[in-house]
């Protein structure tokens, strides 16, 4: 065990402090509004704060762990392609300012508003499953990492019976989750997500600074540029016909020709992505209703990309820190610890899952180590608790009770709420019992999301947006996004076996499916016909299927973006085939004659044209222009540093060296603007929850505010 009765102190008292906090929102949710969505009430730091932090749990680290330590910097310079729609979606409130005027709490009680009730409930299904089958890996993600970070053995004793550590521990942070969300709903939710994420930026600051002093830039420098391989140096007069990252650079963007995975064509797709799938996955449906209207909401996202730059910083820094530890022959002993454990798994998937916490545990020292782990605790629960919220919330409130003549009371309804929670989390026990790891978190959560979010985002934005997009055009999306991501879901995730005979017969000396070597001697040919036997029958499907499920270029990215082109398609083609009919947008959005009190912003500012034109309404006051003017110039600068040295380097060419010291600079600057924006955000989260707090005690219920009204 790794972690020191110090280390497990720290766990314990950030626990201790959320249960305290947890338990002080019970009172406050007693209505089906403020179970679901935190009675309208909550400020635009505590939703970036704690928003944040639900998006950010140990799958979505352990996520950005494997890939960061793969490709390195250069995931950072493609990654800011997505500054220009960074900041189009910042000052058009893009979805999220329109998706808060309608005034639903879930985004299948919007479906039905803007298409029919029976779209309602298919969308409800389809969000549901697709949303289940994601999060169903998320409690085994979790578990092996802490079993790796704090040294846990496979099984343990109990009263002369073994049980499976691995499963326990799932069970147990799986409680913990689910004992918040029971307590408080979406409002203890909220609560806890936001003490969590000001507990993580300050831990991840901390750990930051500790690896960037203790981890001389001259090792990390070494591996970064090849120079040093498996502990060993290459020679320098070979370095540049040898080098193992040539075409996999760490550093030089440019130098990714044999990057399958994570390549431009990843970052193009997922700039796409961005766009499209704005609030169409669900899994923090809670926190879009959240907000005390509709303008708060987009304050809310404006702030979001300033937290989220400092808790990404981590993922940055510590895989880098634990390819320099596995590389460099200065840390051999520690790199051969963690390897030995590695060389017991199965996959490589698997191996490269568990590799951080691993070698996590031999890069911090005690105190440290416990912080991090609180804070992957702190990750986990923020996540889970709002998952957990959200699946249930969603079969609930659009599965089930749309069938219902007569109404729940208020009591029923939230018991009946806790139940589809619950079965959520048993449902996601199982699931990642029996899963075994095939491919990277990322792909599988690509292609799983993508069952609902590939047509889902076509009736969003067509429903928000364009009078003409009809019923049947959504039903048309929605059903081409689930048909063409099933496909690929099956096409990417069933064929562990067939992979596994694919290697056997490639042990045979058979390269391909239809090929075979001519000096294969008889009994060795007979030995690989009984292997492809095999490979039958755990494959009915084509050649074809084969190739596309072995092929690495097609990723689930890749199939992801070719399922919005086709939802995209199909809604815009159908809705224009069909029958012309214009959606009163007004009614929907709740303008003009439709306005409701409680959404309406009193204090409201006349701004000059130009100021307009860029997408300052009048609801914009004196500081909210300021706030977003340098949240908008933060992307802009660094799309044009972008444009500049892309072009710059397509032209003229640039050093690996220069590319090293780029970065270096990089992390130093964002370190620094992390310590200031971690300052800004808790302060102003902490008057947000003040705000919260007083404004519940003086609430009046509305009991008929249950989500199930058109």
């Amino acid at each position: 065990m790794t972690l020191t009765p110090l280390d497990w102190a720290i766990v314990a008292g950030l626990l201790a402090t959320l249960t305290f906090a947890a338990t002080r929102t019970q009172r406050y949710a007693t209505s089906v509004a403020g179970f679901l969505a935190a009675e309208r009430c909550a400020g635009r730091y505590l939703i970036s704060v704690a928003f944040n932090m639900a998006q950010l749990g140990v799958i979505t680290l352990v996520w950005y762990f494997q890939q960061n330590y793969d490709v390195g910097f250069t995931s950072i310079w493609w990654g800011l392609m997505e500054g220009p729609a960074m900041i189009l979606v910042a000052l058009s409130g893009w979805v999220i300012y329109r998706f808060r005027r309608t005034r639903a709490m879930t985004l299948a009680q919007f479906f039905e508003q803007r298409y029919s009730k029976s779209f309602r409930v298919f969308a409800g299904l389809i969000a549901f499953i697709s949303g289940i089958i994601n999060y169903g890996i998320f409690p085994g993600v979790a578990a092996r990492f802490f079993i790796g970070l704090c040294g846990l053995p496979a099984t343990f004793s109990l009263a002369g019976t073994t049980f499976s550590t691995f499963f326990t521990l799932m069970v147990l942070l799986m409680a913990i989750a689910l004992f918040f969300v029971f307590l408080g709903g979406q409002i203890a939710v909220m609560v806890t997500d936001f003490l969590q994420g000001v507990f993580s930026n300050v831990t991840f600051l901390i750990l930051i600074g500790f690896l960037m002093f203790t981890i001389p830039w001259e090792h990390m420098a070494d591996v970064l540029m090849g120079r040093v391989w498996e502990g060993a140096f290459v020679a320098k007069d070979v370095v540049g016909a040898v080098n193992p990252l040539a075409g996999r650079s760490m550093i030089d963007p440019f130098d990714l020709g044999k990057e399958e995975n994570f390549n431009v064509f990843y970052w193009l797709i997922s700039v796409v992505v961005l766009f499209y799938g704005m609030r169409a996955w669900q899994g923090d449906q809670g926190y879009n209703a959240a907000a005390k209207n509709a303008h708060e909401a987009r304050m809310a996202n404006i702030l979001n990309g300033w937290r989220f730059r400092v808790l990404m910083l981590i993922t940055i820094v510590l895989p880098l820190a634990i390819r320099t530890l596995m590389h460099h022959p200065a840390y051999a002993e520690p790199a051969a610890a963690v390897q030995a454990t590695l060389d017991t798994l199965a996959t490589d998937a698997l191996k490269s899952e568990t590799r951080t916490p691993l070698a996590t545990a031999q890069l911090l020292p005690v105190g440290l180590l416990g912080l991090f782990a609180a804070a992957m605790l702190g990750a986990f629960v923020s996540t889970n608790d709002t998952y957990l919220h959200s699946w249930g919330s969603i079969f609930v409130q659009d599965v089930v009770l749309p069938f219902r003549k007569k109404p729940l009371s208020t009591r029923a309804h939230l018991r009946l709420l806790k139940s589809a929670i619950f079965g959520v989390a048993i449902f996601a026990l199982l699931f990642s019992y029996y899963y075994e790891p095939s491919q990277y978190i990322s792909m599988f959560l690509a292609l799983t999301g993508a069952v609902f979010v590939g047509g889902a985002g076509s009736a969003i934005i067509g429903g928000l947006y364009w009078k003409r997009g009809s019923t049947p055009g959504a039903w048309t999306a929605m059903t081409v996004g689930l048909c063409f991501s099933t496909f690929g879901i099956v096409v990417k995730q069933q064929f562990v076996g067939a992979m596994l005979l694919k290697e056997k017969l490639a042990a045979y000396g058979i390269e391909s499916f239809g090929t075979r070597p001519a000096w294969l001697d008889p009994e060795v040919l007979a030995q690989a016909q009984i292997a492809a036997l095999e490979l039958a029958k755990v494959t009915p499907l084509s050649d074809t299927l084969l190739w596309i499920h072995t092929n690495d270029f097609i990723t689930g990215q890749i199939l992801t973006f070719v399922t919005i082109v086709l939802s995209i398609a199909s809604y815009v083609g159908v809705s224009l085939l069909g029958p012309r009919h214009e959606h009163d947008l007004d009614k929907l959005l709740h303008r003009g004659a439709y306005e409701v009190e409680a959404d309406r912003v009193i204090d409201k500012e006349q701004h000059a044209p130009w100021l307009q034109k860029l997408g300052f309404d009048p609801e914009f006051t004196g500081s909210d222009k300021w706030i977003t003017l340098v949240t908008v110039l933060y992307p802009l600068v660094w799309t044009v540093i972008f444009l500049v040295g892309t072009a710059y380097v397509w032209k003229f060419g640039a050093e690996a060296e220069s590319w090293l010291a780029w970065w270096h600079g990089w992390l130093w600057f964002v370190f620094g603007l992390g310590i200031v924006i971690m300052t800004w955000f808790t302060i102003g989260g902490a008057r947000d929850l003040r705000a919260m707090f007083r404004h519940l005690r003086s609430l009046e219920v509305d009991t008929s505010d249950d989500g199930l009204g058109k």
